[in-house]
């Protein structure tokens, strides 16, 4: 939680937020309904379950044992606590030692990881490619459509590209012989992590309408697995962490979709801090209790 709060804060330091606006803010506006902001968490927990079965599956594919799901929750849970530090490779280290305690090959876990991510990447570029047409320089749209719908329906229609992939990884990985991923493999890793996201986004959507019930749900919903992809670019093109996808999320909530309120830019930081601390508090309720 103290990571959090830090995370936070630099995020707020580099979009230049002071205290002077936040003082500004009208607190009365923040208070949430507690009811739509608890069931929101509650559908955030099922999303990691998700995830983590998810996960469980491409394991499995891979060659790697049947993890049973209340096993594979709990080590995907702990692992991805690792996510607050910085670099997404103490998430992945962490959950191939936890796994290996399980009997899963190292190659075999960390591969199923990183296949993972990489296809949850995909859905949830596809989910919010809506919002990209407002915000991208006129043209990128076309070509990241391009690119999206092409790494979707290639690799569905040619499987033996993801059996390629997956055989090259844990091979290079040193693991032990792995089975061929079925034809289908690959199809229905990504139909798993397109129904994640869902639920993501919708857990993302109540919320933000706890705070406010005049807004729209796909746009806001869409919000969060846009501003997911984007936070991975702003590696690549900006000296910024990771930790801008928190306040990406507030980048497609503007007056001119959902009225002043979000136009706020104290708002918009409260709401980064309520995400993550729903998401963090998820979490450790999570490792503690399954």
């Amino acid at each position: 939680m103290v990571i959090t709060v830090l995370v936070t804060w630099f995020i707020i330091s580099r979009v230049g937020l002071d205290t002077a606006a936040l003082r500004e803010l009208n607190t009365d506006l923040l208070t949430p309904n507690f009811p739509l902001f608890v069931a929101s968490s509650l559908l955030l927990m099922i999303g990691y379950a998700i995830s983590a079965t998810n996960w469980a599956y491409i394991v499995n594919d891979l060659g790697g044992p049947q993890i049973p799901k209340a096993d594979a929750i709990r080590l995907f849970m702990i692992a991805n606590l690792g996510r607050y530090i910085p670099g997404k490779i103490w998430q992945i280290a962490g959950l191939t030692a936890l796994a290996k305690d399980r009997g899963v090959p190292p190659g075999t876990a960390v591969g199923a990881a990183v296949l993972g991510q990489g296809i949850a990447l995909v859905a949830a570029a596809g989910l919010g490619i809506g919002l990209y047409d407002v915000i991208l320089p006129p043209g990128y749209f076309g070509l990241i459509s391009i690119v999206l719908i092409g790494s979707v329906v290639f690799p569905s229609y040619d499987t033996s590209i993801v059996q390629s992939w997956a055989k090259l990884w844990l091979r290079f990985m040193g693991s032990q012989t792995i089975e061929t991923p079925s034809p289908t493999s690959g199809l229905r890793w990504l139909l798993l992590y397109f129904v994640n996201w869902i639920v993501y986004a919708l857990a993302f959507w109540m919320m933000v309408a706890s705070f406010d019930s005049d807004i729209s749900l796909i746009p806001v919903a869409a919000a969060f697995p846009a501003a997911y992809v984007l936070g991975y670019l702003m590696i690549f093109f900006t000296r910024w962490t990771r930790s801008t996808r928190g306040f990406l999320d507030c980048l497609f909530i503007t007056p001119s979709r959902f009225g002043t309120f979000w136009s706020h830019r104290g708002c918009c930081a409260s709401l980064d801090y309520a995400n993550r601390s729903g998401s963090s508090v998820c979490l450790l309720v999570s490792t503690h209790n399954i």
